[in-house]
């Protein structure tokens, strides 16, 4: 094979010049920090992984140079330009922050430099805390890119962070061989644990200022409960989803077959509600969703046993879902923290079940209670095929992130890019719920379930900026917000479409006139539209005639026949032909 070399910096033309945007940019440490270390060459080398078969480095040969990434690529946090703050949801921590403000986070992706000659690396991977499906995917990516950048030795330590100091788990070496199918099984192939050894026994082992080493620490988050702020999903979300809803279907069915039946489905989400409320919607058979973020009250009028008493009378079957953070504050607590330093959550299914049974035989109504607790079934399931494919990724970009010399970072997507952020800004807060939320809107338009609360009809809504105000008797309320501008978007919108120079040609089409005239046109075309061209009610005034084939008149150069429809791009807006 013969290789061919055209030099780029970063993989990007020599021509390119980044534009600074003069906004802000989340920091993201890096080993240059601490010591003084040259860049190489990348040995990322080839786009299939395959072994190479020339000489020429990986960064400047052809066919690689467009899979690499300039270190000043950056991707919004925040894409949405909000147009009121009524509209804002949970992300805006106060009021006074809603105005768009751009704040970016480096992309993701394999750099056309690194700071770590592969051949001398030792590379080490940990996986921590309870199964997550995905976990051995993310293990099988890391360890096969690792060998295409040249890694030789890849250790894999057993059973968290115990494999750091516990003698009695030495390290697995892991090859391509070892890992090429422990995706297709769920759990973890290097053992889990929860907990840590005391922090000075790890910090010994990592004590990088002070002894000057070249070592760097890139983590994945690991979360199925979709908690994790500013990242668009994590890893293991998407099956346990899927895992869920076929649980909920189940206790549907069972409920449906009994008389008077009651599906009672438990599901993770310590502080969060996302796997309940997402299932929920898949499944569509719920008649009422519990979620942390939102209180509720059992008993009374407006609680959700009468609402599961009068569902019962109507359909002769009811199906509550709820998840485990749900009513932690109606019982009492188990107290204490997990090995991991996690509140010891008391178990609201059980709760909730005896509940159920104690005021419905208090009615003397009769009815068959089902319960079904999914946990342990969903986290050791291995993934499906969206987290197959998106595993791979994250285990492939924590490799190139490592190898581009940054530190105390994690991985993960935003606004539907892959992207190195740093991880005290990803763990500052959980990622919740937002009762205010179309989402949350959407699942208990699904169930119609009420709020399970006494109304209050004098207070306010809670969302940010105010919002509706209850009044009187049915949605006396006004709106947040004036009316939109109809007027204003129809202008905008047609302004958009005729191109910036008012010539109507979108920019890439090769009939558009010079920047300087509009001679293409004669004066009576009535293609002849400046942006002024608008009557007072919003709409365009065109004028002239257009009895020929394209619009224009008969001397208009402009004037093509059919046949010569290519003097415009597809795109263009006066393509008529």
């Amino acid at each position: 094979m013969h290789c061919q070399s055209d030099k780029m910096s970063g993989g990007r033309a020599k021509n390119f010049q980044y534009k600074d945007e003069g906004t802000d940019m989340f920091a993201l440490p890096h080993l240059g920090d601490l010591i003084n270390l040259p860049p190489m060459e990348t040995t990322y080398r080839s786009m299939s992984g395959a072994e190479p078969t020339c000489d020429t480095p990986s960064s400047d040969r052809d066919d690689m140079k467009q899979i690499y990434v300039h270190d000043d690529d950056r991707v919004l946090i925040k894409v949405i330009h909000f147009g009121h703050p009524s509209s804002v949801g949970i992300e805006v921590e106060n009021d006074g922050e809603w105005q768009f403000k751009p704040i970016w986070v480096r992309r993701a992706g394999p750099r056309a430099w690194i700071y770590f000659d592969p051949p001398s690396v030792r590379a080490a991977i940990v996986t921590c805390g309870g199964l997550c499906p995905g976990l051995n995917d993310v293990v099988r990516q890391i360890v096969l890119s690792l060998e295409v950048y040249g890694v030789k030795e890849i250790l894999g330590l057993q059973y968290g962070f115990k494999g750091f100091v516990d003698k009695r788990y030495p390290p697995i070496m892991l090859t391509r061989k070892i890992v090429q199918r422990i995706h297709m099984v769920g759990g973890s192939f290097l053992g889990v644990s929860r907990g840590c050894p005391p922090l000075e026994d790890i910090c010994s082992k990592l004590e990088v200022e002070k002894r000057k080493l070249k070592l760097v620490v890139v983590g994945i988050p690991k979360t199925i409960d979709n908690d994790i702020q500013i990242l668009d999903k994590t890893f293991g979300f998407d099956t346990a989803v899927e895992e869920a809803q076929r649980a909920i279907n189940a206790a549907y069915v069972e409920a449906s077959s009994a008389f008077n039946g009651v599906g009672i489905v438990k599901l993770m989400g310590r502080q969060s509600g996302y796997i309940t409320m997402y299932a929920t919607i898949a499944s569509g058979q719920v008649d009422a969703v519990l979620i942390p973020e939102v209180p509720f009250e059992l008993e009374g009028e407006y609680g959700v046993l009468e609402f599961m008493h009068q569902r019962l009378k109507k359909n002769g079957i009811a199906v509550v879902v709820i998840a485990e953070g749900a009513g932690q504050d109606m019982m009492e607590g188990v107290g204490g923290t997990d090995a991991s330093g996690n509140p010891i959550l008391g178990d609201i299914g059980k709760y909730f079940f005896d509940k159920v049974k104690a005021f419905f035989g208090t009615l003397k109504f009769p009815v068959d209670v089902k319960y079904i607790d999914p946990t342990y079934m969903i986290r050791a399931r291995p993934c499906n095929s969206s987290d197959h494919i998106f595993c791979s990724i994250l285990g492939q970009n924590a490799v190139h992130g490592a190898f581009a010399g940054y530190t105390n970072i994690t991985v993960g997507v935003v606004n539907t890019h892959y992207c190195f952020l740093p991880i005290p800004e990803v763990i500052r807060k959980p990622r919740m719920v937002d009762p205010r939320s179309n989402m949350y809107q959407r699942c208990v338009t699904s169930t119609g379930q009420p709020e399970f609360q006494e109304p209050n009809c004098d207070k306010k809504s809670s969302g940010v900026g105010g919002g509706w105000k209850a009044g009187e008797g049915k949605g006396t309320g006004a709106p947040p917000h004036p009316p939109p501008d109809r007027k204003k978007n129809l202008t905008l919108r047609l302004e958009a479409t005729r191109g910036s120079d008012g010539s109507g040609h979108s920019p890439t089409c090769g009939a558009k006139p010079p920047p300087t005239t509009c001679g293409q046109h004669s004066p009576q075309c009535g293609n002849q539209a400046a942006r002024s061209n608008y009557t007072s009610s919003g709409s365009p005034s065109w004028g002239g005639s257009s009895n020929q084939s394209g619009g224009h008149e008969p001397g208009c150069p402009m004037n093509k026949p059919k046949s010569e429809s290519s003097c415009h791009d597809p795109h263009c807006p006066i393509q008529r032909h």
